[in-house]
């Protein structure tokens, strides 16, 4: 049986951690840890208190804090989790069930049967829009078997150290979640998803602005295709190897 990791990814998240930490089931995974970007609200002094090992950021961005988490992890495999309160922290658990039996990348989704995306009560759903129309995007140019990924940027995710060292991703940058996407279709890689229920955010405001994210992933999606990114020539050559 692999050994899978739980790491919260956090920034100024605390009435989310207060929330969604005291009904995560910790005794079942192989360690429970935080990667932190220098939250100032209490977070990590609250996180600390559970007993939850708190390892601040050396460098900041969301591809950097899985990177760092990946270095951190002493397991065989990776739950990724942002406790926001708009996740079901129930969904980590089927996260970890899908890779002890095999599964190389699980992503959670909020757009297949028996999900729910917080926009899906609305009559224009633009997030929702955007990320199916890039989902189908990527599986035309790179999927050649498999599960086709239908919710490509969400962050609540696990994977293997190993496929994700393969995947050769950008050491910089917030576009980490289509990169995996991307390069989990390149190599093959052994994936699925697992339905979620998404809540509306009961706090604070987003971290990810829509107009600008939306321009660092069109660019980031041409860069792989030109074969520009930094870590695509890395990953098409272990898929040519």
């Amino acid at each position: 049986m692999i050994r899978v990791s739980l790491c919260l990814l956090t920034f100024n998240e605390l009435p989310g951690c207060r929330r969604d930490v005291p009904a995560i089931a910790r005794e079942t995974f192989h360690e429970v840890f935080c990667i932190d970007a220098h939250s100032t609200d209490g977070t990590i002094e609250y996180l600390e208190g559970c007993g939850i090992p708190v390892h601040r950021q050396p460098r900041l961005g969301l591809t950097a804090a899985y990177a760092y988490a990946a270095e951190v992890a002493t397991g065989d495999a990776l739950v990724v989790f942002f406790p926001k309160g708009t996740i079901p922290v129930e969904s980590l658990l089927e996260i970890k069930v899908r890779l002890e039996e095999g599964f190389e990348l699980v992503i959670a989704s909020r757009n297949i049967v028996g999900s729910r995306n917080e926009e899906d009560d609305a009559w224009i759903k633009p997030r929702k829009w955007f990320v199916l129309g890039l989902g189908r995007i990527v599986s035309l140019l790179w999927r050649r078997e498999g599960v086709r990924i239908t919710d490509l940027l969400h962050g609540v995710k696990g994977f293997t150290l190993r496929a994700f060292e393969a995947m050769h991703i950008e050491p910089e940058g917030q576009e980490i979640d289509l990169a995996m996407g991307i390069r989990s279709y390149k190599l093959g890689l052994k994936r699925c998803e697992v339905p979620v229920r998404e809540r509306s955010r009961f706090y604070g405001a987003t971290h990810f602005k829509a107009l600008p994210s939306g321009m660092r992933l069109l660019k980031f999606l041409c860069g792989e295709i030109l074969g520009t990114n930094r870590g695509s020539a890395a990953a098409d050559r272990r898929v040519n190897a």
